[in-house]
């Protein structure tokens, strides 16, 4: 609760009126003294009043690609019995304000805004919560509440359609590289027979000598895996425009690009990001939640989610590249970097032992990059990226 300028001067009015009509003897100075005080008496009892709202929203979709439309359907319900509710509310969309009309809400009715949400930047637009401000007829106290919960919308960074997908080397249990499009089939274990497993599977002989019916369990072990690597350090992209970092804002169209060309081929792909993300983050370059596994569309959407929240970090290359080596995580490795990424394609290529392939995209470089042993990208956007991908022939 805030007094307006109005309500300052006539508080002060009234103290001031109270005292010199008190202090000289003056009951018409104390009357209006008296006067000016149940004024911002009454001002303070109407504004005091808390109305019973209750605030709902959605969103149309909330995760959507950059410049894609999507909107936000906010209604308010009057949740009160005795009386309307006329209310000036604004609602937070991004870094801006959206007014919503609530006015003469009778009790146990509602009313609906629409409004778009702006899409035209990649990133976590928090939507809300609504702020309703109440005010006395005289303009002398306002009271701010906010109701209902923030929703985010999503906008991830833009697509561009990928023909290629690198088919990759596995290792298969028997110590051969193969490079392979559609992988191959190892045995791994034996198990319980369930209900419904095929009968050809049931390995006869283990069977017999346990007594029981034992099945063969099989592994694609040479199923091409993927692990993106989005080098997201502020050194990495020294350039603004704008303030907006637009070498960056291509290696997350890049790196989108790449996970939903694997997703779409129904490959396992990991995403990695150098400095640590606020988003299914564990550690200084976490996987976490964003492995996509082929076929599984709940968990695709873990690594847009985390490409349209990540923003510039620290500089921890050294140990993500020291965990992306231990680990082992696929047989493809893409690096997406910035111009500032130079100085660090030698270190990327000391991984070319642990991974048979190595793509680096570097984006927004003055001139080309090269590396030993490196498939090097450069491209000035997603765009060019995404065309010079389709045209290498031998990954």
């Amino acid at each position: 609760m805030g007094f307006t300028a109005r309500g300052v001067g006539l508080l002060v009015a009234t103290v001031a009126l109270l005292a010199v009509g008190f202090r000289f003897a003056y009951p018409e100075l104390v009357l209006l003294g008296v006067a000016a005080g149940s004024a911002v008496g009454y001002a303070l009892v109407i504004a005091s009043w808390r109305p019973r709202l209750e605030v709902t929203r959605h969103a149309e979709p909330d995760r959507v690609g950059r410049g894609e439309t999507a909107a936000m359907s906010l209604t308010v319900r009057n949740a009160g019995r005795l009386r309307a509710a006329s209310l000036v509310a604004l609602d937070r969309c991004g870094e801006t304000t959206v007014p919503v009309p609530v006015l003469r809400l009778r009790p146990g009715r509602d009313t609906t805004v629409r409004y778009d949400v702006p899409t035209d930047r990649r990133g976590v637009v928090p939507v809300g919560p609504l702020r309703v401000t109440r005010g006395d007829p005289l303009g002398l106290v306002a009271v701010s509440r906010l109701y209902g919960a923030a929703l985010p919308v999503w906008v991830y960074p833009r697509i561009h359609p990928l023909t290629a997908v690198p088919t990759g080397a596995g290792r298969s249990l028997d110590g051969r590289m193969d490079a392979v499009a559609h992988g191959s089939i190892t045995f791994d274990s034996l198990r319980e027979y369930v209900v419904g497993d095929e009968l050809r599977r049931v390995h006869w002989r283990t069977s017999a000598r346990v007594g029981e019916l034992m099945v063969r369990e099989n592994v694609d072990t040479s199923l091409p895996r993927l692990v993106v690597l989005l080098d997201n350090r502020a050194a990495a992209h020294p350039e603004r425009v704008g303030g907006v970092v637009e070498s960056f804002e291509a290696a997350c169209e890049a790196a989108a690009s790449v996970v939903t060309a694997a997703y779409r081929a129904e490959l396992p792909v990991v995403l990695v990001l150098v400095a640590p993300d606020a988003v299914g983050a564990v550690g200084s370059g976490a996987v976490g939640s964003g492995a996509v596994g082929s076929g599984a569309v709940g968990s695709g959407a873990a690594p847009l989610d985390r490409l349209a929240a990540v923003q510039l970090g620290e500089d921890t290359l050294d140990a993500t590249l020291a965990r992306v080596r231990a680990d082992r995580l696929g047989d493809t490795l893409v690096v997406l970097t910035g111009s500032g990424g130079h100085d660090s394609l030698g270190r990327i290529g000391a991984l070319r032992g642990v991974y048979p392939s190595v793509v680096v995209g570097v984006f927004g470089a003055a001139e080309p990059a090269h590396a030993a042993g490196l498939v090097v990208i450069d491209a000035a956007d997603g765009a060019a990226f995404a065309a010079e991908w389709d045209r290498v022939r031998r990954w």
